[in-house]
């Protein structure tokens, strides 16, 4: 077959390769198949037919045509009666003109061809602002920028009137948003699946130093870049029950009836690639109800009974990861993810079926889905359900077929992750699934007692498990599906080298070597996780891309960024530091503006910044971070001014969300805005040291923070953290880890050149199980200088008077700080108190090392070089080649009339 790493066809016209959207004039040919040309236009649209055929032109003038036109016929604007914002919105349809052109002719082209395709699976898509991705990847964004001056407006300025789509939560959705833009680029067939929620997670407003969680509604106008597909619904079925019935041959099958059916709807967001004239799709689904009103009960006086099921459809676009602490936020998270899991199946066989009928052994060679971690996961019974009930092939051979379709990525280690669902719960809500689940594991754990008897590796290696209440001792039947997506699947990843390693040794330990004893020794991979270039750089930071293109003499970096290593050898040049620390610097402003806007905080920009954004969870140690900060407030509260002179000063932040029900979190980031109050409103100490919370972080907060910060921090506890990708975010832009050797951390470590070039401190993964052993014989030491910073908590410093508040980190504390009986102690489990001496040693290495300017900047760039390895574009092509076998398909340039 053709090889991954080579276009399906020539590649020596130059604009191909470069794949530049702005040379389009609207004198270029579109894409039309072969067959379709060799027929020729004939018939009554054979006019309608020939106006389609050219592309709309890239040129300033040509943008300006269209953003007029949008803004007075789709807007209905007047010349006398306008705002900056249509303005934005008649832009952004013009842009999404554009991108239909491509995403069109793209599936044309790949229909023609006919290549291997992969589907993307995944509960999340954390895409960030649209606009700016799209136009730079097509190469039109001076265009846009000189068509809009010419016009009276700042393209930077209009960008800010797009809001963030809320599709995603943290690493995952951005990673899964990260993959979709290298695909594209590199000219993967792969096309991303997902839910149109109409809220998303949450938008995070602190009130009285509290997360309160408020709708984001970022729907409340509509989305400029997506296409409604009214024609691509599909019917999911919920709840109902099985019955036996014999088909026309006389054979015994289920089926499944009754229940509620709803309807899937689709919604397109084409996803242009960079240097290509590829476009991929992001197809996302959107609930509606099989009748939009009960008339009958209108008419009865029900009224709000009639709009039930409006209202049912509505609950599943509602909101990502409802909470689940209760039954209901349980039973609703589960309907969304097979609701979008049913839809997106149907689509792509029915896709498959357009092309290759009933020939389902083919099934495999044409069609590969990812699993982007569990939540996914139902899929997998589903399709077996469809290729058996639907399809009416037998079990055995739609289990070896849907074996070969499936591919699982392990995203962490953490329990809450690996999901789990009551017997009871998929009882009720997907009967005949629940009969598929107990079939598939059938299927598998025959063969495993063939191989190695029964045992206590069949408890640990079934599609199901058992859960015994502490109370009553009462056993209940668990669905895992974390087990279902490993047995499921023909290949398993872990997303960096050591949290693949511990997927193997640990979370699915007998699944693993199962692998290995039934000869599928390349089952479990590593594909490690990586971000974009062309937004965390390109687009993040344009100050560092103009300088690397112009040290490196061309932009060919943003494709292939192992080209970065070209700037290590300038490292310790002058000329080429100070160009470093101006686009730094330049940064930095653009932060300390947000700052000031979003949290009414002054920051000294030549300070040390230091940042932590991330997902608000024990394991990530931000209750750490924060006693680093009240230490050093102490600290420097003992100091003479003389001392504090010499002080390197800091401002220090840390931003994300806690999820709504977990308690916990909330009041350590009630404890972070307390201590920056305290902080900064301290004469003695602001001047040399500043702290705040980061309200509402998202992609378009991360892409003004991460390009400003001297240090970031991933301290999680060694061996929690899958990947991360945020620290690779940091590193691209030159900035240095404060971290553990937990996911990549050892990898980007690895490539910088060693530890030494970022500040690694704490235990490493394989001196935990002696910490803790010794921990539970009752040794655990508390650092006198962290139970200093406990005290001055205790005392009430930093709880403002707030009783309920001290009640509650009081808690926090006495959780740290447990001790018990030997062989019982549960307390300190992400070892904040083991690493805290450790981790202030890192930070005093940060504060000596800030003071030389020309060592720092000389190691920034060093590891921004050093950081090719970490691009998304590496990572699909290890998937491509070890997941997926998965061959390039590059759409040709288009050619003049």
């Amino acid at each position: 077959m053709t090889s991954p790493f080579v276009d399906s066809q020539d590649v020596g016209s130059d604009l191909r390769r470069k794949g530049s959207f702005s040379l389009l004039t609207g004198q270029m040919d579109r894409y039309v198949p072969p067959a379709i040309t060799e027929k020729g236009n004939k018939g009554k649209y054979e006019k309608l037919e020939k106006m389609m055929t050219q592309y709309l032109p890239n040129t300033p003038e040509g943008i300006q045509n269209s953003v007029v036109q949008h803004l007075e016929y789709s807007l209905a604007n007047t010349k006398f009666n306008f705002t900056e914002e249509s303005v934005y919105r008649a832009a952004a349809i013009s842009v999404r003109d554009r991108l239909l052109e491509s995403l069109h002719d793209t599936d044309a082209y790949f229909e023609d061809k006919d290549p291997k395709r992969c589907y993307y699976l995944s509960a999340e898509f954390l895409i960030g602002r649209y606009m700016q991705n799209a136009i730079a990847n097509m190469d039109i964004e001076d265009n846009y920028r000189v068509a809009l001056e010419e016009l009276g407006f700042n393209l930077e300025e209009l960008y800010e009137h797009e809001p963030d789509p809320a599709l995603g939560n943290g690493g995952l959705g951005r990673l899964a948003a990260c993959f979709l833009d290298s695909a594209a680029s590199i000219d993967l067939p792969l096309w991303g699946y997902g839910i149109r929620y109409h809220y998303g997670l949450f938008q995070q407003k602190i009130i009285n130093g509290r997360q309160v969680e408020v709708p984001d509604y970022w729907l409340a106008r509509p989305n400029c870049f997506e296409i409604p597909r009214e024609d691509v619904t599909y019917a999911v079925r919920f709840y109902g029950n099985t019955e036996l019935y014999r088909d026309s041959a006389g054979k015994e099958r289920s089926r499944w009836r009754g229940g509620e059916v709803l309807q899937a709807m689709a919604y397109d967001n084409p996803v242009p690639g960079y240097g290509t004239y590829n476009c991929i799709n992001l197809r996302l689904w959107n609930c509606l109800p099989a009748k939009e009103l009960d008339f009958e009960k209108f008419n009865q006086g029900e009224y709000l009974e009639s709009v039930a099921p409006k209202s049912r459809a509505d609950e599943l676009n509602a909101f990502l990861y409802p909470n689940d602490n209760h039954e209901e936020g349980k039973e609703l998270r589960f309907r969304q993810q097979y609701f979008f899991c049913s839809a997106s199946i149907q689509d792509i066989l029915r896709s498959f079926k357009k092309k290759h009928g009933s020939n389902w052994d083919l099934l495999p060679s044409k069609v590969q889905i990812q699993l982007n971690d569990t939540h996914p996961a139902i899929s997998v019974p589903e399709l077996m359900r469809v290729l058996i009930d639907v399809e009416f092939l037998e079990a055995p051979h739609a289990w070896s077929i849907t074996k070969q379709v499936f591919n699982y990525t392990n995203h962490t280690v953490m329990p809450e992750a690996l999901e789990k669902h009551h017997r009871e719960l998929f009882a009720k809500l997907l009967p005949r699934h629940l009969e598929i689940v107990f079939l598939m594991n059938h299927f598998f754990l025959e063969e495993v007692r063939a191989k190695w008897g029964d045992g206590d590796h069949i408890a640990d290696m079934s599609m199901i498990g058992h859960v015994e209440n502490g109370y009553t001792g009462e056993k209940k039947d668990l669905i895992r599906m974390g087990n279902i997506s490993v047995i499921g699947s023909h290949h398993v990843n872990g997303v960096a080298a050591m949290h693949t390693e511990i997927v193997k040794r640990d979370t699915f330990s007998n699944l693993y070597k199962w692998s290995l004893a039934s000869g599928e020794p390349n089952k479990f991979v590593n594909c490690t996780n990586g971000v974009t270039p062309r937004r965390w750089i390109n687009c993040a930071n344009p100050e560092l891309s103009k300088l690397i293109t112009k040290t490196l003499g061309s932009d060919a970096w943003l494709k292939d960024l192992s080209l970065l290593k070209g700037i290590c050898k300038l490292k310790d040049d002058p000329v080429f530091q100070s160009e470093w620390m101006e686009a730094k610097q330049a940064c930095k402003k653009r932060m300390a503006a947000w700052v000031k806007k979003h949290c009414d905080v002054d920051v000294d920009t030549t300070a040390l910044i230091d940042v932590q954004i991330k997902r608000i969870h024990e394991y990530k140690r931000q209750m750490m971070n924060v006693c680093f900060q009240i230490h050093r407030y102490l600290q420097i509260k003992s100091m003479s001014p003389a001392e504090r002179s010499q002080l390197t000063k800091r401002f220090s932040c840390i931003g994300g969300k806690a999820a709504p029900g977990y308690y916990r979190a909330k009041t350590i980031i009630k404890l972070i805005n307390n201590v920056s109050n305290v902080i900064n409103s301290d004469p003695d100490v602001s001047p040399y040291h500043k702290f705040c919370f980061l309200p509402n972080y998202n992609v378009s907060v991360a892409m003004t923070v991460i390009p400003a910060s001297d240090t970031s921090q991933h301290i999680s506890t060694a061996g929690t953290e899958a990947s991360g990708t945020s620290n690779m975010k940091f590193v691209m832009n030159g900035g240095l880890i404060v971290g553990t050797m937990d996911g990549a951390n050892v990898e980007i470590c690895e490539e910088s050149g060693g530890e030494q070039v970022h500040f690694i401190f704490g235990a490493r993964e394989t001196e935990l199980p002696g910490i803790l052993s010794k921990a539970k014989e009752g040794h655990y030491p508390i650092d006198q200088r962290l139970m200093r910073v406990f005290e001055a908590i205790r005392q009430g410093r930093f709880s403002d008077g707030d009783s309920t508040f001290q009640a509650e980190i009081d808690a926090v504390l006495d959780m740290l700080c447990k001790t018990t009986a030997a062989g019982t102690w549960d307390g300190d489990k992400y070892l904040v108190c083991h690493d805290f001496p450790l981790y202030l040693e890192a930070q005093e290495r940060v504060d000596r090392d800030f003071k030389d300017k020309a060592a720092l900047t000389s190691r920034s760039i060093q590891a921004a070089g050093s950081s090719g390895k970490f691009s998304t574009d590496r990572t699909m092509m290890d998937y491509a080649t070890q997941v997926w076998d998965l061959p390039k398909c590059a759409r040709p340039a288009p050619k003049l009339s």
